[in-house]
This record gives C-alpha cells, sequence and structure tokens, in this order.
C-alpha cells in the first residue's frame, strides 16, 4: 500500500491548544499545519506574503477549524515578536510552535557560495529559529507548558553534495534544539526535530525534479521513494501531542533510510 493509498490520519486531540507555524504556506508547514486543524488545534500561519497562506487558511477554514494567516519575516526579530504578540492577542495562548520556514540561494560547492549567501542562509535557517523560539518561550513558561518542533534535515547530520550552506544551517538548528531542551525543560516545555530527507515539495525540487539527481537519489533510499510531506506531518503531529511529553531533545529522521546508505555522499 502506497502513502496515498493509507489512511493519513493519526488520532489526536489538541483542541483548545493554540499552533504557530512558521514557513506554512506550502510543502512541509502546510501539510502540518492542516494536520493541527484536522486535531482540533486552532492555527497561527505565517509567511513572508500574507497572500500566499490565504489558500492554506481557506483550507483550515473548510475543515472548521479557526486560522489566523500573518505575514512575518523570520529574519527579523520585530516582525516575530509582533507574530507572537498578535496570536497572543487573537487566541490568548501559544500551546506549539513549529519552525519550518527556511531558505537555500545557494546550489553548489561551499567555497563558490558568497558572504551573502550566508548570511541570509544562517539567519533564517537557524538565527530565525531562536527567534521564534525565544518570542514564545516566555508565553510557554507562563502556561507551563509548550512544545516547539523544529524541522531540521538529514543534511545537517551528513554532508550533502551541492548542500553546504544548507548543511551547515541545519546542523546548527539541531544543536539548538538540544540547547533549547535542556534550558526550557525545567518550565515543562518540550523541544524536538525532525530531519527530514528528500521531501517532494518545491523547496526540494531541484533534486527530485532533475532526473540524473532523481535516479541516484532513488537508487540510495531503500524505501525506493521520494518522501511527501505528510510523512514529515505525521511524525510532527505525535512530536506535539501529549503522547510526546517525556520526549525532549530528540532529533527524528524521516528519510526513507536514505541516510542509511549515505545518500549522494
Amino acid at each position: 500500500m502506497g502513502p496515498e493509498e493509507a489512511d493519513l490520519t493519526i488520532r489526536v486531540d489538541l483542541r483548545g491548544q493554540v499552533a504557530l507555524v512558521t514557513g506554512a504556506s506550502r510543502g512541509i508547514g502546510r501539510a502540518i499545519a492542516l494536520a493541527l486543524a484536522r486535531s482540533g488545534a486552532r492555527l497561527v500561519l505565517a509567511s513572508r506574503q500574507a497572500e500566499n497562506l490565504a489558500p492554506v487558511a481557506e483550507e483550515i477554514r473548510a475543515l472548521g477549524g479557526e486560522v489566523l494567516a500573518l505575514p512575518a519575516h523570520t529574519g527579523r526579530m520585530a516582525e516575530v515578536e509582533a507574530l507572537v504578540a498578535e496570536a497572543v492577542r487573537a487566541f490568548g495562548r501559544i500551546d506549539i510552535a513549529i519552525n519550518n520556514a527556511a531558505t537555500n540561494p545557494h546550489f553548489g560547492p561551499t567555497l563558490a557560495a558568497d558572504e551573502g549567501q550566508w548570511q541570509k542562509i544562517l539567519d533564517v535557517n537557524l538565527v530565525g529559529y531562536w527567534r521564534v523560539a525565544k518570542a514564545v518561550a516566555p508565553v510557554m513558561r507562563a502556561q507551563r507548558r509548550g512544545k516547539i518542533l523544529n524541522i531540521a534535515s538529514v543534511a545537517g547530520l551528513r554532508p550533502a553534495p551541492g548542500m553546504g550552506l544548507y548543511g551547515v544551517s541545519k546542523a546548527g538548528v539541531l544543536m539548538l534544539t538540544q540547547l533549547l531542551a535542556l534550558e526550557l525543560a525545567p518550565d515543562n516545555i518540550q523541544v524536538n526535530a525532525i530531519a527530514p530527507g528528500v521531501v517532494r515539495t518545491r523547496f526540494s525540487q531541484v533534486l527530485w525534479d532533475t532526473p540524473e539527481i532523481a535516479r541516484r537519489l532513488l537508487q540510495a533510499i531503500p524505501q525506493g521513494r521520494f518522501g511527501e510531506p505528510e510523512d514529515v506531518a505525521r511524525l510532527a503531529l505525535f512530536l506535539v501531542s501529549p503522547a510526546a511529553d517525556y520526549i525532549t531533545g530528540a532529533v527524528f529522521v524521516v528519510d526513507g533510510g536514505l541516510s542509511l546508505t549515505g545518500g549522494l555522499a
């Protein structure tokens, strides 16, 4: 049975909880937002362009969910703080924060990148996650509970050709996850990370839609297929649920076994 035929529903009850999802306009962020909405959570969707969030917000409303869609650039602290403040004004709390917004303006040899590309990737992919955590932590501390989930990548676990800058930023996300898990554990805030492999999104299209790269990747993936956003969303749903209350500082790989074979390295 393929993923499109399987029952993708996980029975999790998040009614009464509020979830903030960055990079929610498409791909993994959209899939996670929809999974949370189906489980009863109220959603705060964030993306750089508010108009890109409109279709996702409509999908959530069609499910009967409550949703607030707001523009926010995670590379700017003032915008992140305003996002969190508006979420609290609208819903009174934030129980779940999903750090998913990311960028990758460079694909190729690491030394071929310029300093501006380094700064942009680190500022959004790594420091942006810190900004969101810093902004939501006081809210979660006051509630004496919360969950922060960082979307990393298997590129942060081992070198991936052409993705050096991105991989360094995601390796930083893994360390940030562990540091925050230690620091926030006394406040009953769990912080975990998911490291996806090649997932069929627009963000990773160069990997799964370039015939030669795709052929080599599929040969290296033991399960013989690329991931779908829902493969990540199902795990995310578990990690932000009460079932994961005793899990913190962990990294979960979702890659069909690619990292077991060494990938393309």
